[in-house]
């Protein structure tokens, strides 16, 4: 049997011997490629003047921090319940925040959609709109919205939704221009105008797709509001940097490991959601 297969392989490289042949201009552009991102990651080391003798020093001190971490323990129950009621406002926080964003950001990914509005002054104006508000990252509307309206989930809420809105706004409007012009003309063509068109020939195509991303962004925003909690937005990033700020090291590691169970917990479930919705079976 494996001497059929070298006399098959030897009969296919005579007839086609270019596909043997070594190709060394594409090899010396690979070899090239990398040792340019090799150079260039070294140059910005360099010109970073970045201390690497530092990281073995950092490596034993965060060993000295995982020790202190063992085993979590929250310290009581009732600080137990602080710490799942934080949690909540976390989980609260990301889905009213993701499921706002996404609502605002439909009608406009409208707006900047070809497809849909035909106008070039609108359309550039919605999508550079757009691209503005994505352009400022969720940690930073936190910022603004807790100097704006103070402490707490609301603020965080209020983020979550600006940044999301620019995403979700970009994401939808792409969906949309890729959809199936085919359904939109039939409408049309039955009697319907540009409206009925989008409603009923170009939405049910998309909507699958759209619902997908929100859940996407759904298990995301679960870990970014987290991290907006450390700047004062509510929920249990709050929680975690007075843990921090006070040297308590088990109760850090029980918040950490509350998070990472609630992540992995939404990301399985959502996962699911996502390929029941797009029509398509989930991996276990």
């Amino acid at each position: 049997m494996k001497s059929l297969q070298f006399e098959n392989q030897a009969t296919i490289a005579e007839r086609y011997p270019e596909l043997f042949r070594t190709d060394w201009r594409q090899r010396s552009k690979i070899i090239i490629g990398l040792g340019a991102a090799v150079a260039l990651f070294a140059y910005g080391i360099y010109q970073l003047d970045i201390p690497l003798n530092r990281l073995s020093d950092g490596m034993l001190r965060l060993g000295s921090f995982l020790q202190l971490m063992v085993p979590p323990d929250p310290g009581s129950w009732s600080r137990a319940l602080i710490y799942l009621h934080a949690l909540g406002e976390t989980l609260s926080i990301a889905f009213l925040g993701t499921l706002g964003g996404a609502l605002l950001a439909l009608p406009f990914s409208l707006l900047a959609a070809r497809n849909v509005v035909a106008n070039r002054i609108i359309h550039f104006l919605a999508r550079r709109s757009l691209d503005t508000i994505r352009g400022v990252d969720t940690l930073i509307w936190a910022l603004i919205w807790v100097g704006v309206v103070g402490l707490g989930p609301f603020a965080g809420i209020l983020a979550v939704i600006c940044s999301d809105f620019g995403s979700f706004g970009k994401l939808f409007s792409e969906a949309i221009e890729a959809a199936d012009k085919k359904p939109v003309e039939g409408v049309q063509s039955a009697g319907g105008h540009h409206l009925h068109g989008v409603r009923f020939g170009l939405l049910p195509q998309v909507i699958p797709i759209l619902l997908s991303q929100v859940l996407y962004y759904f298990e995301s925003n679960t870990r970014s509001a987290t991290i907006i909690g450390i700047v004062g937005a509510g929920g249990i990033g709050l929680q975690l940097a007075e843990q921090i700020r006070v040297l308590e090291w088990q109760r850090v590691s029980f918040l950490i490991l509350l998070i990472l169970i609630t992540v992995s917990a939404i990301d399985w479930i959502s996962g699911k959601l996502r390929f029941a919705i797009i029509g398509r079976r989930a991996i276990a």
